[in-house]
């Protein structure tokens, strides 16, 4: 079984875990903070992917790391994973729950990069269009690159609208060439 399928299962099983103690909230912020921490410390992701390291090693160091910053079923979820041997899928699963949460609640995830930094005017009318379209609360990510010379790129899902000059120019490069070619 792939890595993702199992993650998956893992994480429904702690959603419906939360919605029983009546903790998803706070279960969802737990996992939030888990995965940016981990996202942020690549050798904490090493220490839990290390099979030779003991378990209880491991759970004292997260114990060090998230003593009283996540709830109970948090903590009882991460001792139970690391003590069947399944601590390398915590951060996938961390990241599964929030995608589940997000599906549950509703809640779109919209990345937008542009080549200047997007107004407050911007933002809101982006985050309006896309709410109208999709009919979910939109989080909105946004991101500054100046390579892409003018416009942007919005990208929910798998789905991606480039609107970017460089990419506009790079389109344009390979019709002139496909042209030339053609004469």
């Amino acid at each position: 079984m792939s890595e993702l399928t199992v993650a998956t299962r893992y994480a429904k099983s702690l959603i419906d875990l939360a919605v029983e103690n009546k903790s998803l909230e706070e279960t969802r912020n737990d996992m939030e903070l888990f995965s940016q921490t981990l996202r942020a410390n690549h050798q904490l992701q090493a220490v839990l992917s290390n099979p030779i390291i003991a378990h209880t090693k491991k759970i004292k160091i997260l114990e060090a790391i998230f003593s009283n910053k996540v709830a109970r079923v948090t903590d009882s979820f991460f001792k139970i994973m690391i003590n069947k041997s399944r601590s390398e899928l915590l951060y996938p699963t961390s990241k599964e729950f929030i995608n589940q949460y997000n599906i549950i609640k509703n809640i779109v995830r919209a990345y937008v990069t542009s080549a200047a930094p997007l107004s407050e005017e911007n933002k809101d009318q982006i985050v309006a269009e896309l709410k109208a379209v999709t009919g979910g609360d939109i989080e909105l990510h946004t991101k500054v690159d100046a390579g892409l010379i003018g416009g942007f790129v919005l990208t929910i899902g798998d789905r991606q609208i480039d609107t970017s000059l460089s990419n506009a120019l790079t389109r344009l490069k390979r019709d002139f060439a496909q042209r030339i070619i053609t004469i």
